[in-house]
């Protein structure tokens, strides 16, 4: 049994602006478990900054090393690995980089993908894309391009002060296509009357415009908004899904595995909002192949109702980590083949943008 790591540097294509900064590379940590022969793959969601989250990658890899590589050692199933880490507070991201990597681990020691491992697959993942905040004419020929590529849903990133601007062009170029909007709280209850004028664009929901881990007001901005709210950045768990849902201060939640400690509780989470009748769907991190093989397995799932964040590869990066880059045909994407997350590794370029390897356990 070994687990060993590679920090990469990846650039992007393009810079990704949101409300919390500009990324211009991918740094990230994947995680490579071997063991009788089966070799399992996952990586880390965070970035060398904690502005999404409270984690990032430094943190992670503490984790990782002190706490929970320890208890990979035994190969505890993933539900097993849950329980056996839940004396460790919050570092959900942390987690799920461990879960993950057992949940590639298992469904190829069962010799089975990892949607069939989970279950209850569609068999194709519906797409959408986001596009981070640049001039706007750049962002209305990004929207034409995606258009013209099959995208069933356009995401655009806001921040205070932007949006109607934002919102104005687009829809004044676009006035029928499906559109949302995601804040990454950037708006304070004191922003009310400004995001009540968002009504006026017709978006199928907007996303997190308040405070990162707060329900309470989205739950009385709800009240005073015909704009359907999805929760992202406040929604950490099973629990707070839930209250989410009790307290209306949602109709849609953006999973991902990362922030929800994994795999586990991100199903989880799926029969919450199929029992209040909600949407659900797969928001993205600006994963290498290896995440976002995890992404469109889960994306692919029955019970996710609306297009996720789960573009193809080449969205991010002109040469990705894996061999066999996931491609779009009609707005959907097949999740691989194969056992587990199917990934082939290119050992040339994860050579080329490794800054940082070594052996956890």
């Amino acid at each position: 049994m070994k687990i060993t790591y590679h920090k990469l540097k990846m650039p992007l294509i393009s810079p990704f602006t949101t409300s919390f900064g500009t990324d211009i590379n991918k740094d990230v940590y994947v995680f490579k478990l071997e063991h009788n022969g089966i070799t399992a793959y996952s990586e880390s969601v965070t970035d060398e900054n904690p502005f999404y989250g409270s984690e990032d990658n430094y943190t992670v890899f503490h984790i990782v090393k002190q706490y929970l590589a320890p208890v990979v050692k035994g190969l505890p199933e993933p539900d097993e690995f849950n329980e056996q880490v839940k004396f460790i507070k919050g570092n959900n991201m942390a987690k799920a980089s461990m879960e993950m990597l057992l949940y590639d681990y298992y469904a190829k020691a069962n010799k089975k993908s990892l949607v069939d491992y989970m279950g209850h697959s569609r068999g194709y993942a519906n797409v959408g894309i986001s596009l981070g905040m640049d001039d706007i004419n750049v962002t209305l020929k990004k929207i034409q391009e995606a258009l013209d590529r099959g995208y069933k849903r356009i995401k655009v990133k806001i921040m205070k002060g932007k949006e109607i601007g934002i919102l104005s062009a687009v829809r004044d170029n676009f006035p029928d296509i499906v559109l949302s909007a995601d804040a990454n709280s950037d708006y304070t209850e004191k922003d009310f009357d400004l995001i009540k004028k968002i009504d006026r664009y017709n978006l199928v929901y907007l996303e997190q415009p308040l405070y990162h881990d707060d329900i309470i007001y989205h739950s009385r901005l709800a009240k005073e908004l015909s704009t359907p709210l999805c929760l992202d950045e406040s929604i950490t768990s099973p629990e707070k899904a839930q209250k989410a849902f009790e307290m209306g201060a949602c109709k849609v939640i953006n999973i991902k595995e990362g922030r929800l400690g994994g795999i586990g509780n991100s199903l989880k989470v799926m029969g919450i909002v199929k029992e209040f009748k909600g949407h659900v769907w797969i928001g993205g991190m600006l994963e290498t192949g290896i995440g976002r093989s995890f992404n469109v397995s889960m994306a692919s799932l029955s019970d996710i109702n609306y297009p996720g964040d789960t573009s193809p590869n080449d969205k991010y990066f002109k040469n990705d980590i894996v061999k066999n880059p996931f491609t779009m045909e009609n707005g959907t994407i097949k999740p691989n083949k194969g056992t587990g997350i199917g990934v082939e590794i290119s050992e040339e370029y994860l050579k080329k943008y490794t800054v940082e390897e070594g052996i956890i356990a």
